[in-house]
């Protein structure tokens, strides 16, 4: 990822001006929307059941009362630090806060640490993107000055868009599995990659559609597919192997054109501008308000009973990529007061947890006796 994110900054306008996608054209909402939906899908897929059982508390709490937690203390921190006014600070926050599916998942392909660490922090960066997203649009509507603002209205869209994505993930998930692998309906076995390619697309149009999360209902039409066998279905060996390949390959292709796409896009002109403040507040996001989220959230959970090292790790691995991009974006779009601020702090927050948090979590995973044994 780290490469990729080079890579698009070196072929950027800012250095060889070799790709130049505007962040507001349409190819550039595909390129992020599918590589995200297409990503998330294979992180469900890698998601076990009975794992989930076991820190599904830890997983909810990060990703309801722990988004708040991280708005509540960057925007304090961006407050006080930047001079800003509090309601843009605290979309600063909100804007920033959901951890980032695209980034979280290829590093447990690579960085093969404890089952349960790993499926958390996966399932939490899925989960919080619909928190996220209706926070930020709830601390928009106080900033735009709208009066049809109201926290219950938020609550309510955000438990719609949580409960349709799931029904509407788990109900084409189930669907996909019949089709590819039920024992007399499997007459689309051999076409399963094709399958799985176009149900993820139906998937995210149709929660959309629905106005639910379409992120949250492909990554749990992902869970639904890759927990096949726990619904009574089963592939053939050779066509499972020939699906597991396709997915592995797609994601990868993805994760490409996510990240050279996000290189191309940072504005050094602007992280310049606001390089000193962006950097303070981006460290005591990593250092401070994620601690303080994890600790807060997880230590509580009798059931899941994380140790210490397992906490640490957890509050180490929080990386910023495509949501929050996306967030800065709509924005700029709206050309709020503070949006470019907000839009110079996200793109340094990214830069900073790929390239340190990122590219350490293997390290740190082995400093605390995390890394399973191949």
């Amino acid at each position: 990822m780290a490469i990729f994110l080079i890579a698009g900054i070196l072929l950027g306008p800012e250095v060889a001006g070799i790709l130049h996608i505007a962040a507001d054209s349409a190819l550039n909402q595909i390129i992020l929307i599918f590589g995200a939906c297409y990503i998330l899908f294979d992180g469900g897929a890698s998601i076990r059941l009975k794992v989930m059982k076991q820190v599904w508390i830890t997983l909810f709490v990060l990703a309801t009362v722990g988004v708040i937690i991280m708005t509540a203390i960057t925007g304090i921190a961006a407050y006080y630090l930047m001079g800003l006014p509090l309601i843009t600070a605290l979309l600063l926050g909100a804007a920033i806060a959901p951890t980032d599916p695209a980034t979280i998942i290829p590093i447990f392909h690579q960085v093969r640490v404890k089952e349960r660490v790993a499926q958390a922090l996966i399932s939490e960066s899925a989960f919080n993107d619909a928190t996220g997203s209706v926070l930020t649009f709830a601390v928009m509507s106080v900033a735009m000055g709208s009066a049809g603002f109201s926290l219950t209205a938020s609550l309510t869209g955000l438990l719609k868009q949580s409960v349709g994505g799931v029904v509407i993930g788990g109900a084409m998930g189930y669907l996909s599995a019949l089709l590819i692998a039920h024992e007399k309906f499997d007459f689309l076995a051999k076409y399963a990659p094709v399958i799985t390619l176009m149900a993820v697309i139906g998937t995210y149009l149709g929660a959309n559609g629905t106005q639910t999360s379409g992120f949250m209902a492909v990554f749990v039409f992902g869970i639904i597919l890759g927990n096949k066998e726990s619904f009574g279905f089963r592939m053939n060996l050779v066509e499972h192997q020939k699906l597991d390949e396709y997915i592995t390959r797609t994601a990868m292709i993805m994760r490409m054109f996510i990240f050279i796409l996000l290189g191309s896009q940072v504005d050094f002109s602007l992280i310049n501008k606001f390089l000193f403040g962006g950097i303070i507040i981006v460290s005591i996001f990593m250092l401070i308000a994620r601690p303080i989220t994890i600790f807060l959230c997880a230590l509580p959970d009798r059931r899941a009973k994380w140790s210490f090292n397992e906490m640490l790790f957890m509050c180490w691995t929080r990386e910023t990529g495509v949501i929050p991009a996306a967030l800065a974006g709509l924005l700029t779009g709206k050309h709020l007061p503070g949006a470019e601020i907000i839009a110079a702090v996200t793109f340094i927050a990214i830069l900073m947890t790929i390239l340190i948090q990122a590219t350490t979590a293997k390290w740190l995973a082995g400093k605390l006796g995390l890394l399973e044994k191949a």
